[in-house]
């Protein structure tokens, strides 16, 4: 039993080891998403570093290099990496800058600290005087190396001479389209291995997240749609027997085409036929019914007129029959 016990001991260490080094190694590059004022308008030079898997721009103004498929920038006393010469760039920590990034010699360095100026030119930066005894301790044996058993320098991403200007991709995740198209090398190093597969997790988790926000945008749209759906039934409301002609004519300026100017009318693109028509219906009915409304009143006076006449009549044959009943 104590001897099982050891064994799952162990093994949780293990365990445990490997997840707290994944951890680091995985944040060891940030997230491409930083603009360090980079913004060639063509494709770099890049030569290779003689004896190192490493290349450098000789022609920019600039700590440029090239190492294990990606691109190293060193400003302001920080480390930039990205896939894309112009980024995002993406900050890279201390503790994890690749060594061959590291071990560079000063003399390659075209844009130099001015604490650079007095190490030697043909041996990399004193990184460990630099950056204190406690990254010395956790890259202790970085600047010491076999030669000859240096890797051969990675192949450059030529494909990416044609996009420049405004054909160079943005966006990460279209970057990482035509990387896997044209680029086949996969990278040696952990640090640099670790950041190719966080970023290809990345843009897949931000287009998940991303797709609400596109629906958020396109519900304004639909609720200003809305309203005109809305207004094409309110005008025949109007058109109640009780309301009459007088009601109609309120109703009219309610909808925004009828009640604006006809100098505004022409401003607007023309609609079609069966709008128009549309529009003109309640303004018809509405002359309809107030006609309907004055022959509805001229159709009394009228009968009246004819019940005074026929009345005066009468009167006149009993006069005429009272007169002759007298003679008589």
């Amino acid at each position: 039993m104590l001897k099982i016990r050891h064994v799952f001991i162990v093994l949780g260490i293990l365990l445990c080891s490997v997840a707290s080094a994944d951890a680091q190694v995985s944040i060891g590059i940030g997230f491409p998403n930083v603009s360090i004022g980079i913004n060639l308008p063509v494709y770099p030079e890049l030569v290779v570093v003689p004896g190192y898997p490493v290349y450098y721009a000789p022609q920019m103004e600039a700590n440029f290099f090239f190492y294990d498929g990606m691109y190293w920038v060193y400003q302001n006393d920080n480390w930039y990496a990205s896939s894309w010469y112009n980024g995002p760039w993406g900050f890279v920590n201390p503790e994890d800058v690749p060594v061959f990034v590291l071990r560079i010699p000063v003399r390659y360095y075209r844009q130099p600290p001015v604490y650079f100026r007095e190490w030697r030119s043909d041996a990399p930066p004193r990184w460990g005087e630099h950056w204190g005894g406690g990254w010395e301790q956790r890259r202790s044996g970085w600047d010491r190396w076999n030669r000859s058993t240096a890797p051969a320098p990675a192949p450059l991403p030529v494909y990416q001479r044609q996009y420049s200007g405004d054909r160079y991709p943005r966006q990460v995740k279209q970057q990482q389209n035509l990387q896997k198209r044209n680029y086949r090398y996969q990278p040696r190093d952990p640090v640099v291995r670790q950041h190719y597969q966080a970023v290809q997790r990345a843009p897949a988790q931000q287009v998940k997240q991303g797709a609400p926000a596109e629906r958020g945008a396109k519900q304004p749209d639909i609720q200003r749609s809305t309203p005109r759906q809305q207004n094409g039934p309110a005008a025949p409301r109007a058109q109640s027997p009780q309301t009459g002609g007088k009601d109609v004519q309120r109703s009219a300026p309610a909808s925004p085409q009828q009640g604006r100017p006809k100098v505004q009318d022409h401003k607007q693109p023309p609609q079609p036929e069966l709008d128009q028509r549309k529009q003109q219906m309640p303004r018809s009915q509405g002359r309809e019914e107030k006609q309907q409304g004055k022959d509805a009143t001229r159709e009394p006076k009228q009968g009246q007129g004819q019940e005074q006449k026929q009345g005066q009549v009468q009167k006149q044959k009993q006069e005429q029959e009272q007169g002759r009943n007298r003679n008589e």
